[in-house]
């Protein structure tokens, strides 16, 4: 074989070898992504049940019912209210009117399971994701 062949043989095989890692780093990072969300984003979006996700919102002031350790609550982003499950102990945090980031699966296009619940720090704190969404939309004025 000429040498001229081994180079291309050999670059095709590089660019081979580069292309097919690429794939596989990509296909582990998408696996592990997880997509945030609005409750009127949802309805807009085709989500499988499978499919891991976090929203966000404010809860529902008189939403919250708690029956053993599950708890019912919903969400909103003034557009669209989304009803939410939890079985566990919510953060110490937790309060209707304030600003939640919630992990887990759409069941069904209005009901949320979620697995892990992040409640505000301060009076002043709203997670980043939620207050730019809101402030986007002109219905909160105080995002940082």
């Amino acid at each position: 074989m000429k040498p001229k062949h081994q180079r291309f043989l050999l670059i095709g095989v590089a660019l081979l070898g580069i292309g097919v890692s690429t794939f596989l780093i990509l296909t582990a990072f998408r696996e592990n992504l997880v997509f945030f969300y609005t409750p009127s984003d949802l309805t807009q979006k085709k989500i499988h049940a499978t499919q891991r996700i976090r929203i966000g919102g404010l809860v529902k002031p008189h939403s919250v019912q708690q029956t053993g350790e599950k708890i019912y609550f919903e969400i909103t982003d003034h557009k669209i209210i989304l009803k939410v499950s939890y079985d566990g102990l919510l953060p110490d945090l937790f309060r209707e009117g304030q600003g939640i980031v919630a992990e887990g699966y759409l069941r069904q296009p209005d009901h949320f399971q979620a697995e892990t619940v992040l409640a505000k720090h301060d009076e002043n704190y709203m997670p980043p994701e939620v207050a730019e969404r809101l402030k986007e939309e002109g219905l909160w004025h105080n995002a940082r």
